[in-house]
């Protein structure tokens, strides 16, 4: 017997995720929204000052890519709005051409990582080694605490003891409960006080004004002309890169940290959408922002969509609606949460002296000069592509001294048979040539490739040359045991690579 058909209304409950009718969720996802819109806004607001546009554009792009993405993007509680990687690259534009050029770049920007998401550029972040993501993680770490530096630099000295109150707050107010976040409670205790009180520090007024109307939508005052396109293109390719990058980096963070997995083909063309929707919204772009997304997943344990889209939201409510509230916010709170985030993102573990006499020297280099070259840059994606070339730099050379050539020569002198173990490929075979004794070997020489594998054009290009040499001498060279790809590859390269043919 078939099922019976179920009606709608059963249907459209099986598409509910479980939940939605957890009341314990709903309080941790409403509270985390709340937390991160709150730490959003001077971020925001200074990186709009980074990009030279007014803060209402770093706002409302923060706005429109949180909302966005939690309904589009493929990993569930990442934050993503206005971030600093994509000001720095978009600045030059906005500064030579002004604000219209930017947006135009934006959209274009989301354009290119929908193509870029679709042709399967995720897949190449299973090259990133492990070694690279956790100097990725502790460069982050560290660039989030230098960003607090300016805010704690030539101010009052009350916002010492403040800021020191919060971070005491943090740690202290979890053993008594977690059903508040610590970060919302800082913050509202440290406002309450410094208001009451009287005490003049930085506020999250002093960074710029909040706006005061949602962002309208329209397209950007450009002329749409090839001239306009070479402009833009540049930038718009490179906002691309280091949004996508950048963003599934958080994203593969995130599935560590939740033990889920995340769509990151869906993630990247989410990030196109996002950009494409704010762009015409006229904000200035952005890409995951990992220490909001440290806040809302590690600090306040929010799991589902409902965290970022409420944080793009809330974000709007509280410029609009509570915007004198905001203002009063002092900066001390939002650094002391930004330093606890830190804190709790940098992995002490890595650099704990028992791992590190325990890990080979290529991983604690590999690990070094990602976290040197993000720092030394404030660029997560330059650190992160350095640090893979020097982890295959490295790989390379350590799978290169493993291959080795032996020799047997036979009783009678007439024959000698050479046996090749390991890799071979470029960094391998270059040493290849110089393994063989052409001049004292015997008329009939075999080499036996039955424990090795030929990968590139390089090894086959160095057994051509081997084959030459003994050749130029009058002796014969039988190369056996090649599995299929070798043969392949020797057959369809060989002679064709040394100029002997």
């Amino acid at each position: 017997m078939s099922a019976p058909a179920l009606s709608p209304a059963a249907r459209l409950r099986g598409l509910k995720p479980d939940w939605i009718s957890d009341p314990k969720v709903w309080r941790t996802e409403v509270l985390a929204g709340l937390v991160v819109a709150l730490a959003l806004i001077p971020e925001a607001i200074s990186f709009s000052i980074i990009a030279g546009v007014d803060p209402e554009i770093g706002l409302f792009a923060a706005f429109t890519m949180a909302v966005t993405i939690s309904v589009v993007g493929g990993r569930r509680a990442m934050i993503s709005a206005a971030t600093g990687a994509v000001a720095l690259v978009i600045a030059p534009l906005n500064r030579e051409h002004g604000l219209s050029y930017l947006v135009a770049a934006v959209i274009l920007a989301g354009v290119f990582q929908v193509v870029l998401g679709a042709l399967g550029v995720a897949r190449l972040m299973r090259f990133v080694p492990r070694s690279v993501m956790v100097g990725f993680v502790n460069a982050l770490a560290i660039l989030i605490f230098m960003a607090q530096v300016p805010e704690l630099t030539d101010v009052p000295w009350p916002v010492y003891p403040l800021a020191a109150g919060g971070l005491v707050l943090m740690v202290l107010f979890p053993k008594v409960t977690r059903v508040v976040p610590a970060p919302l409670v800082s913050i509202v205790v440290l406002t309450v006080v410094t208001v009451a009180a009287g005490i003049a520090v930085p506020t999250v007024g002093d960074k710029g004004e909040l706006p005061h109307a949602l962002p309208v939508p329209g397209l950007p005052d450009v002329p749409f002309t090839l001239d306009t396109l070479t402009t833009v293109a540049p930038y718009a390719l490179a906002m691309a890169l280091v949004g996508l990058m950048e963003s599934l980096m958080t994203a593969k963070l995130v599935d560590d940290i939740t033990d889920t997995h995340s769509d990151k083909t869906r993630e990247s063309i989410g990030q196109g959408i996002a950009n494409i929707v704010t762009g015409f919204f006229g904000g200035m772009g952005g890409c995951a922002m990992i220490g909001q997304t440290m806040i809302n997943v590690k600090v306040s344990g929010a799991r589902t969509r409902l965290s970022t889209f409420l944080a793009g939201s809330f974000l709007m409510v509280l410029c609009i609606v509570f915007g004198p509230v905001v203002s009063d916010i002092p900066m001390a709170a939002l650094v002391a949460v930004m330093v606890m985030v830190s804190f709790t993102t940098f992995d002490w573990h890595s650099v704990a002296p028992r791992t590190l006499k325990r890990m080979p020297a290529g991983e604690i280099l590999v690990m070094v000069i990602t976290v040197a070259v993000v720092v030394a840059t404030s660029n997560l994606a330059v650190g992160v592509v350095v640090g893979s070339v020097t982890a295959m730099v490295v790989f390379a050379r350590r799978v290169a001294r493993l291959a080795d050539v032996t020799s047997v020569t036979d009783p009678d002198g007439g024959q000698v048979v050479y046996s090749v173990t390991g890799e071979l490929f470029f960094a391998s075979s270059n040493d290849l040539v110089s393994r063989f004794d052409y001049a004292g070997d015997p008329d009939q020489v075999v080499i036996d490739l039955s424990a090795t594998h030929i990968w590139d054009a390089s090894s086959v290009a160095a057994l051509d040359a081997i084959e030459t040499k003994y050749a130029q001498r009058g002796k014969q060279v039988e190369i056996v045991g090649l599995n299929e790809h070798s043969t392949v590859m020797r057959e369809r390269l060989g002679g064709t690579l040394t100029g002997n043919h």
